[in-house]
């Protein structure tokens, strides 16, 4: 059966920070046909409904449609601490994470806390996320099982760490290695799960912990790999006291063989001109997570900077360092921390960043993240005048922009109208 969704609809044929506005596709009244969970066919609302008499109508009006937004950095296990009072990165790990992460062993806490932040993504329009778990098998089952019984795409792996942490989430080099094996063998490309090698990130892996994910990964290359890298300045100077011989951070990863065009770089604010040209000369991905690094005072992500250089970047709310599980604030706060740093960004790519941006970073271009015949239909329906506040600004735009901006900025879970996954409606829809 075809199912032909009818609204706006907006869709980009290229990367706005290099095509500029000029690269996205707004149809004023169009349509998204979906069949056995892909998109069919984009096109004008009229001509759709013409050329497939049979499919099942679902008007959603003046609303917009656009790709689901694709959350690129996450920490589910945080779902239960988001907006923690703290201080620092360190400080925050140590008072807040590490005790909850603790929990992640008992199979029924897992599988709670994995259900209700896959649903608060969905809620607030995300409907891929890529997530670190805990260094607890069971943390990975539960996050999985959920997203298989939601059919959302979903990446994760298990977090390793076997120093600087609290003995209950510690584990060794070898059952780093032997269980995110398990792990990827079990669950890599089952259904629409991905297996993701997740070290923490350097300070809390022993160098026979990072060259042990880095022969995994040499031995599974087609799966991706997570970790942090330059969050805090103070972070980059443990790193260095913990590894004198490298020459900076992003070396550390470079020598164990954890650096890669598969690799999702978390973070990366404080970055050498070094490490610049290196990450770009792999083609890694770096991933920005605004919301997290103002809460937390790390620094101010250089997008711009980034950009014209030719890095790959994806977007993230880093739940829960980041305070909100809304791709919206996410996009508002990379808005404001760009502003910071003299460069506005345009609505058309703050979009492009949460939906096809983020999946390039994540190696799915073409597969989510866009409105693209054959992709997988993960779709949402988003409301430009959700609140009295956006609804009084929206109805004085003069173009899509000006319609948009204001859900970007002031938006939250009431923007979201409907959300489509692996081509079925969830929950409002």
């Amino acid at each position: 059966m075809q199912d032909l969704l009818l609204g706006q609809t907006l869709r980009f044929d290229a990367d706005p920070f290099q095509a500029g506005p000029e690269a996205a596709r707004h149809e004023r009244r169009g349509a998204v046909l979906v069949e056995n969970g892909r998109i069919a066919a984009v096109g004008a609302a009229d001509l759709l409904r013409a050329a497939h008499p049979g499919a099942r109508v679902h008007d959603y009006g003046e609303a917009l449609i656009s790709a689901g937004f694709v959350d690129a950095h996450a920490h589910y296990p945080q779902t239960g601490i988001i907006a923690s009072w703290g201080k620092r990165l360190i400080d925050w790990l140590n008072t807040y994470t590490f005790p909850e992460e603790s929990r992640f062993g008992d199979p029924a806490y897992a599988q709670a806390v994995a259900e209700s932040c896959l649903d608060l993504m969905l809620a607030n329009g995300t409907t891929t996320v890529c997530s670190f778990c805990t260094i607890h098998p069971e943390s990975v089952d539960a996050l999985f099982a959920a997203a298989q019984a939601r059919g959302m795409r979903v990446l994760a792996g298990k977090t390793c760490m076997d120093r600087n942490a609290p003995e209950t989430l510690r584990d060794t080099a070898q059952a780093a290695y032997d269980q995110s094996k398990s792990l990827l063998t079990r669950w890599h490309g089952v259904d629409r799960l991905s297996y993701v090698i997740t070290p923490r990130f350097a300070p809390t892996s022993t160098p026979d912990q990072l060259a042990a994910l880095g022969a995994l990964w040499s031995e599974h290359p087609e799966v991706l790999m997570q970790t942090h890298l330059s969050e805090q300045r103070e972070e980059i100077a443990w790193v260095a006291d913990l590894f004198p011989e490298a020459r900076d951070y992003l070396d550390v990863y470079d020598r164990f063989g954890l650096l890669g065009a598969g690799g999702l770089y978390g973070h990366a604010i404080h970055l050498t001109d070094r490490e610049r040209a290196r990450l770009r000369e792999v083609g890694a991905a770096l991933i920005h997570c605004p919301t997290s690094n103002t809460f937390i005072g790390s620094g101010l992500f250089d997008m711009a900077g980034l950009k014209a250089e030719g890095q790959r970047i994806g977007l993230a709310t880093d739940i829960g360092g980041g305070a909100s599980f809304s791709m919206l604030r996410t996009m508002a706060a990379a808005y404001e921390v760009a502003q910071l740093r003299g460069t506005a960004l345009h609505p058309s790519q703050l979009w492009w960043l949460a939906t096809e941006g983020s999946a390039r970073a994540l190696g799915l271009g073409g597969v989510i993240g866009s409105l693209t015949p054959g992709a997988e239909a993960d779709l949402i329906v988003v409301d430009l005048a959700s609140t009295p506040v956006i609804a009084q600004r929206a109805a004085r735009a003069n173009d899509l922009w000006e319609a948009l901006f204001p859900t970007i900025m002031l938006g939250d879970d009431r923007a979201i109208r409907a959300a489509w996954v692996n081509g079925q409606p969830v929950g409002r829809s």
